[in-house]
């Protein structure tokens, strides 16, 4: 069995960073079918362009573009690259960086594919940071990588103690749906009362409602700020914003900066 050692993926190398026990590399994947392996330290996979499929022993896995995969470092995997061109950002990060930042290593237990908005707007930031590079960068990628692990280890402690069940189909509703949502709909769609939702929500995902929908549409338009083809009036309506205005004031929001200049420093490195 092959084993991929730190800062090392099958493909073409563009960038590393090093940040000594993290370690940040872009690749081209360039290889159509790779081996079995696993790799000595867990990362996440953040798909820039093209799309991947990630098979391990349990589970075939579709990546288009904007996908953020997590992969342990006990997992046996191989990719397959499904489409003319594809490429990838890597965050590795040795086992030790958990002991010594106190976080629960028990947490990424399993590789998995990550649906969970509230983790991917930070990574999405974190590979900003990646990308302008300047003497705060450093800081904001080890305090963003702190809150997913966060994030990470509230939602693994609601489902160990016992999440009910309706709460992932309606998770499943928010990230696919692209239509309004109102209170009243996802009630008829979850068979579960408007008020037991109200009430439930902020508990099992951290934020209201209308939070984790808004996070949810800027989850969605990631992927397509990374395609220079998508002019941005058409990236506000493909993420479900009503208009341009409201896509850029949100953004702004989360990110301090406008999806413009989002795009124009990632497309610029």
């Amino acid at each position: 069995m092959k084993v991929s050692t730190k800062g090392k993926y099958y493909g073409t190398e563009d960038i590393e960073v090093s940040l000594g026990e993290i370690v940040m590399t872009q690749y081209d994947y360039t290889i159509e079918t790779t081996p079995w392996h696993y790799h000595e330290n867990p990362y996440f996979m953040f798909v820039l362009h093209g799309n991947m499929v990630d098979h391990n022993k349990q589970v075939e896995t579709l990546l288009p573009t904007g996908s953020l995969m997590f992969n342990n470092w006990q997992e046996e995997h191989f990719g397959h690259r499904n489409s003319h061109h594809a490429a990838g950002f890597h965050l590795e990060f040795e086992k030790s960086w958990f002991k010594k930042k106190g976080v629960d290593l028990s947490i990424f237990e399993g590789s998995k594919l990550i649906q969970d908005p509230q983790v991917h707007l930070p990574f999405a930031r974190l590979y900003h940071e990646f990308n302008v590079a300047d003497e705060h960068s450093e800081l904001s990628i080890e305090l963003l990588l702190l809150q997913i692990c966060d994030v990470m280890g509230t939602a693994k402690q609601f489902q160990a103690k016992g999440t009910p069940t309706w709460v992932a189909k309606l998770k499943e509703i928010l990230h696919f749906d692209n239509a309004d949502l109102t209170l009243q709909h996802l009630s008829q769609q979850l068979d579960v009362h408007p008020v037991h939702i109200s009430r439930a929500v902020p508990k099992y995902l951290s934020v209201s409602l209308g939070e984790y929908i808004r996070q949810t549409k800027i989850k969605r338009a990631i992927p397509l700020l990374l395609d220079p083809s998508y002019r941005l009036t058409q990236v506000a309506y493909e993420a479900g914003f009503a208009d341009q205005s409201h896509f850029n004031y949100t953004f702004k929001r989360y990110f301090g900066l406008s999806p413009g200049k989002y795009r124009k420093n990632l497309l610029n490195k």
